[in-house]
């Protein structure tokens, strides 16, 4: 059984930065797609950014193209969300998941079997 932990959200104004962690223990996900998902207050859970196992293709949503970069680093077993540029919009708490096997890349929530708690990011204007 894998557990995922998100660390680094926290209170940043507009414009500024904030570097989103995912910690994944229990077994080695380096043959996993990994994702960033967030839920806005009083939305649905959305896709935000994708990298496949390998760590050499991603895939971003377009309100964030730009602004935020997902990276991974198999040999510790982490993935990162590096998030600049921060908007009031972007507040919201942000998953790390998993993916089921044979996923490469996707954006549907469906595909990921694994989730952590969440972090809050919070972007005051």
């Amino acid at each position: 059984q894998v557990r995922l932990v998100e660390s680094g959200g926290g209170l940043v104004q507009t414009g500024g930065s904030l570097t989103l962690s995912c910690t994944a223990s229990g077994r080695t996900l380096d043959d996993r797609a990994m994702a960033w998902f967030r839920r806005a207050p009083g939305k649905e859970r959305t896709f935000v950014a994708v990298i496949n196992p390998g760590g050499d293709r991603t895939d971003i949503r377009d309100s964030v193209t730009g602004r935020f970069t997902i990276s991974r680093d198999n040999a510790k077993n982490t993935m990162t969300l590096q998030m600049n540029s921060l908007k009031p919009e972007d507040a919201a708490i942000y998953y790390c998941a998993s993916g089921r096997p044979t996923v490469v890349l996707s954006r549907s929530s469906v595909d990921f079997d694994s989730w952590g708690q969440g972090t809050q990011v919070t972007v005051s204007s």
